[in-house]
């Protein structure tokens, strides 16, 4: 890896590491979602995503396929890429027909370890959730918005060893379950609670899921926290999915925070607790700026704001200054829709951040093919961040 400053000694059977090394940590909502590939108003069966990635030959996926082998992170988060059982057909396709095929010319990139798991949007709650009365609306009465299940999933990649055994999933964590949320709060224009007793029993606080995975770099753990809550809008006055997105941050800021703050915290192991010495990195689209949008913005400010959390080399591009000249925040842009909805955050303990940027090309640029339009690759910009981590030991 170019990037890699590393001299490996070999002493008594042990691998020492000497140097410290620059990893690249990347985020991408891809659009990786069947109604992506279909006319407005036509019904995704689930698989359109599947077909094209057997084919190779979409070039929409080729093109955000080129995107990450020029970027060339050591791990990336996909977000809005349909989830399936079969890894054959889902993440496996992807990378040995795409990522592991060289996009106009630009050196194939090789992914040996992934992770994805199951999500919310699409699997029926059998509950009223949009409040019409009916507990069987597709969309609209399943845990998150979604037309089948699986839809607006995530992947993880990394050219390093995933922890599989110790990896934790809370795609069942109740919403009633986080002290202090803003469940109760979310209500009906007369003054009564959207959610019946019954919805509150049921209903889950990750609209895809919240994933703690642990990455082992040369002897170094990296905990890579994994999500994607709900966009803060497509809701009435109640702000159901806005409360419900400031919560979904909030879950990150209790996880990071030690016991005092993360004691009920429970995973789908049935396991209590997050973490507060490990070292980390937050990623994911989080649909939330901490200065525009429609957003709860302390949600978003507070873990910008965390002890734990080095947020102060934020990634830019020229791209987005140029695409909302009228805005002091365009260059922190990372989405064509014109705010910073996608983080890579990583813990005080990962290491020194040495390099960060938004992969948005100016309109005079030949890459600027790749990113024109959502047809082209997705609606929102690759981010990443490079970080020096600490020698270890293996």
């Amino acid at each position: 890896m170019h990037r890699a400053l590393l001299l490996i000694v070999f002493w008594m059977g042990v691998v020492v590491v000497s140097h410290a090394q620059t990893i690249r940590i990347a985020t991408f909502n891809v659009s990786m979602e069947a109604s992506n590939y279909l006319p407005k108003n036509v019904q995704p069966s689930g698989h359109e995503l599947f077909e094209h990635l057997a084919s190779g030959k979409h070039q929409q996926i080729r093109n955000i396929a080129e995107i990450i082998q020029r970027v060339r992170p050591d791990i990336i988060l996909l977000n809005e890429f349909d989830y399936t059982e079969s890894e054959a057909k889902g993440v496996k396709a992807f990378i040995n027909n795409y990522l592991a095929v060289s996009q106009e010319g630009i050196e194939p990139i090789n992914y040996p370890y992934s992770y994805s798991a199951p999500v919310n949007t699409g699997v029926p709650s059998g509950v009223d959730l949009n409040h019409n009365g009916s507990g069987t609306d597709n969309g609209g009465d399943t845990f998150a918005f979604g037309l089948y299940p699986g839809q607006y999933g995530m992947v993880l990649l990394s050219r390093y060893p995933i922890e599989s055994e110790q990896v934790r999933t809370f795609q069942h964590f109740l919403w009633k379950d986080m002290p202090n949320s803003l469940l109760n709060s979310v209500q009906a224009e007369d003054g009564t609670d959207w959610y019946s007793p019954q919805a509150k029993a049921v209903f889950r606080l990750s609209s895809k899921s919240h994933w703690d995975i642990p990455i082992r770099i040369n002897g170094n753990v990296v905990h890579v926290l994994a999500s994607h809550p709900t966009p803060p809008v497509f809701d009435g006055p109640e702000n159901r999915n806005g409360k419900r997105n400031h919560d979904e941050i909030r879950f990150w800021v209790d996880y990071i925070s030690g016991s005092a703050k993360a004691d009920y915290i429970y995973d789908d192991q049935g396991a209590f607790g997050g973490i507060s010495s490990e070292a980390f990195v937050i990623l994911g689209d989080l649909n939330a700026s901490a200065e525009e949008g429609d957003a709860y913005k302390d949600g978003i400010q507070a873990l910008l704001s965390h002890d734990s959390i080095n947020a102060n080399m934020i990634p830019t591009s020229k791209g987005a200054s140029l695409h909302t000249k009228n805005s002091v925040y365009a260059a922190t842009h990372t989405a064509f829709w014109r705010m910073r909805a996608d983080y890579v955050l990583p813990s005080t303990k990962l290491g020194e951040m040495t390099d960060s940027g938004v992969f948005w090309p100016i309109p005079q640029d030949p890459q600027y093919r790749l990113i024109q339009n959502r047809q082209a690759s997705s609606d929102h910009r690759l981010v990443w961040i490079d970080v020096q981590l600490a020698a270890g030991h293996q």
